[in-house]
């Protein structure tokens, strides 16, 4: 994988979609309120990352990929945290996508133990978050100057139906554009290199709904997706049971997980198309870019909270992968 990875580190991707700030409250609980029959917690700390779109971006820094993010942001206090973040991550952001009618989405975590007790979100309506006319003539230059594209979508308002085709007129042939789409129905686009929904996302994708109660229909879900937007890879993440790689409406392989040990899943997605999208700007087939985006999520969901992949980390988790002895 270092000959990979090193590839990856000579690349420039831009991230476009639904930024978000991820806030952690971390404490402990050990007795209930005496108001309700509810957790009373002793706040330790408070941490601050980013989420959404910003994750994405911030996983293809850790990978060395020089990297812009295009979203909105709100010109508030919880906004100029962000951008920040995205600063010292070395991950550029231009101000002209910041909008004084909206607010930073928040996402806040309140952690006891180790374990999440409830989130709090701090959002507007989805069309708050829309880009701006003025501020789209500035994808051009920054799609020109990148390798590939992902768009990260969490349905807030900045991945439409219009973006997605304007996006799709600005690249250039072959040039690598990934999506990870929230499933709805005002949601149509086609042609995309790489998609990369989970399971119960593939489900509601292929029109399938309540197909889960029966298990995961894997050929009819590849069927059905490439049918309705046709994407060149359709990568279904698995959770625990690895990622399911499909193309041309068929099902190809099942990459078990390489995960040894799983504490907190969130934002495992946005590490998966990051990795993918970079390995696949870099030359690699869909089964290489796959073992890696495989071994990035491995080490991500044995963090907690909102986490990036270093290459030294892929590295030696490849290395104790390689060295544990068969189940």
């Amino acid at each position: 994988m270092q000959e990979l990875l090193d590839k990856i580190a000579g690349l420039r991707l831009v991230v476009i979609g639904d930024l978000m700030l991820d806030h952690y409250i971390w404490g402990d609980a050990s007795r209930l309120s005496p108001e309700a029959p509810v957790p009373i917690v002793r706040v330790d700390r408070d941490s601050y990352t980013a989420g959404g779109a910003a994750n994405v971006a911030a996983n293809l820094r850790s990978l060395g990929v020089a990297t812009d993010v295009v979203g909105t942001l709100g010109d508030d206090a919880y906004g100029r945290l962000l951008r920040d973040i995205l600063r010292q991550r070395g991950v550029a952001y231009d101000e002209a996508f910041c909008s004084a009618q909206a607010a930073t989405i928040v996402k806040t975590r309140v952690m006891c133990r180790n374990q999440q007790l409830c989130r709090l979100d701090r959002e507007e309506a989805p069309s708050a978050y829309s880009l701006a006319p003025a501020a789209r003539a500035k994808l051009q230059e920054k799609i020109d100057r990148a390798d590939a594209v992902i768009l990260s979508d969490y349905a807030k308002g900045m991945i439409t139906s219009e973006l997605i085709s304007l996006v799709q007129t600005l690249v250039r042939p072959g040039q690598v554009l990934a999506l990870d789409p929230k499933p709805r129905a005002d949601l149509v686009f086609s042609g995309v290199t790489l998609m990369t929904p989970n399971k119960a996302e593939a489900i509601q994708l292929a029109g399938l709904h309540g197909a889960e109660a029966f298990g995961f229909p894997k050929e009819a879900v590849a069927a059905r997706i490439h049918e309705r937007y046709a994407p060149k890879h359709l990568v279904v993440t698995l959770g625990g049971e690895g990622m399911l790689l499909c193309a041309g409406g068929r099902v190809g392989r099942h990459i078990p997980t390489a995960a040894r040990e799983v504490f907190d899943v969130s934002g495992a997605g946005d590490t998966v198309i990051a990795t993918l999208a970079a390995a696949l700007a870099a030359g690699a087939n869909i089964d290489r870019a796959a073992a890696l985006a495989n071994l990035a999520a491995g080490v991500v969901v044995g963090k907690l909270g909102t986490a990036v992949a270093e290459p030294h980390e892929i590295l030696a988790y490849e290395a104790a992968a390689k060295n544990r002895p068969p189940q």
